[in-house]
């Protein structure tokens, strides 16, 4: 039978998501097959990762809390899923980040290539409705973009970078260390050059040599209809620009749904309350009511009891993913009794009250509500 998650990363049930990204990073740290060569440390690492991977993820956390490892099963996140704690190259370098070795010509090479421009996250509010039937958004967005002038160099246009002559173009510089166990080298980023490999003598004016420029821009993104609390929609390359010809980074805007006056939902069904008077509950009626679609006409069945709850088929929530399939409109039915009436609405209940007792006998007002209210 497979471990829980939580119990694999050491964390509550309620951890929130810096816990959980702790967690898995020193987890990771120890039982990486390249630092920890016990048996099964391998194994281990693999059930750390595929935990995180859950875990981490607002939707597949919330399908494994509901249904456990079913809920998820054949479910992953891509690389870019986890990006946002660095990925498995980073806590790789964190171990071993300093020391020549196998590692230094790696090293050297993701740091001169292509960068991957940093992700950004985006919280989006939306009404009850918006969040209902989804529907095309306008949004606005401050991010890295790459600059056109010197097509992200950052070198002055009809100038190069020249190599940087401190670290000859490697972006790293070594220091060897002798000590009685022998002689250790050690790697540190270029303190010239930053680690870039290059030197820019003439700047870009337009984005004074750092290669890209802070824009801000409208975007038109499409939510779908069913989304909820804590949803999220990844809009690819709209991140930052990466470096050095690298792919910009993905958007994820978090969706946030504000609370309605009217309407609260419970899952994909849409939750709601009608009060009514005693006379209506006795005698039945026809009411119209509002639902997300619309207003709609209710039928209340004489002898209608309080807190009755009543269902109007496929008035609630589109499934997420399949918008064919809706969830249902709960409406509870609340009963208002008058704490005064007239003297003439008095004699008049009274008077059925009596014919009532007499059937039944339990004469007075009181047995006659009561036999309509059944005590709860």
């Amino acid at each position: 039978m497979a471990r829980d998650y939580y119990e694999i990363l050491g964390v509550s049930r309620d951890a929130d998501k810096e816990e959980i990204k702790h967690a898995y990073r020193r987890l990771a740290r120890k039982y990486h097959p390249d630092v920890n060569k016990e048996p099964g440390a391998e194994e281990r690492f693999k059930e750390i990762n595929r935990a995180y991977e859950v875990l981490s993820e607002p939707e597949m956390r919330e399908r494994y809390n509901r249904f456990g490892e079913a809920g998820v099963s054949g479910a992953g996140v891509g690389f870019q899923d986890v990006g946002d704690m660095g990925g498995f190259a980073d806590i790789f370098e964190s171990i071993f980040s300093g020391f020549a070795g196998g590692m230094g010509g790696q090293t050297q090479r993701r740091r001169n290539g292509p960068v991957r421009g940093d992700d950004l996250r985006l919280d989006l509010k939306l009404d009850f409705r918006e969040a209902v039937f989804g529907g095309e958004k306008e949004i606005r967005i401050s991010h890295l973009e790459t600059c056109e002038v010197c097509t992200g160099t950052g070198a002055k246009p009809g100038t190069r970078p020249r190599t940087c002559s401190t670290c000859s173009g490697t972006g790293q510089v070594r220091r060897v260390t002798r000590t009685p166990f022998g002689s250790f080298t050690q790697v540190s980023t270029c303190p010239t050059c930053n680690g870039t490999a290059a030197v820019i003598e003439d700047k870009c004016e337009a984005c004074d040599g750092k290669g890209a420029k802070q824009v801000t821009k409208k975007l038109k993104i499409s939510i779908p209809a069913g989304v909820d609390n804590g949803t999220r929609l990844r809009i690819s390359q709209e991140g930052d620009a990466g470096q050095r010809s690298g792919p910009p980074g993905d958007l994820y805007v978090y969706l946030f749904v504000n609370e309605d006056e009217e309407f609260q939902r419970d899952g994909i069904n849409v939750l709601s309350e009608i009060k009514i008077s005693y006379l209506q509950a006795i005698l039945g009626c026809r009411l119209e009511i509002n639902t997300v679609d619309g207003p709609v006409e209710l039928l209340i069945p004489p002898g209608t009891q309080p807190d009755t709850v009543m269902k109007l088929e496929n008035r609630g929530v589109p499934r997420l993913g399949n918008p064919v399939s809706r969830g249902d409109h709960m409406i509870t039915v609340l009963i208002d009794i008058p704490t005064k009436i007239t003297p003439e609405e008095r004699e008049l209940l009274e008077k059925l009250a009596k014919i009532k007792g007499d059937r039944t006998g339990k004469g007075g007002l009181e047995g006659f509500l009561g036999s309509f209210f059944h005590q709860r």
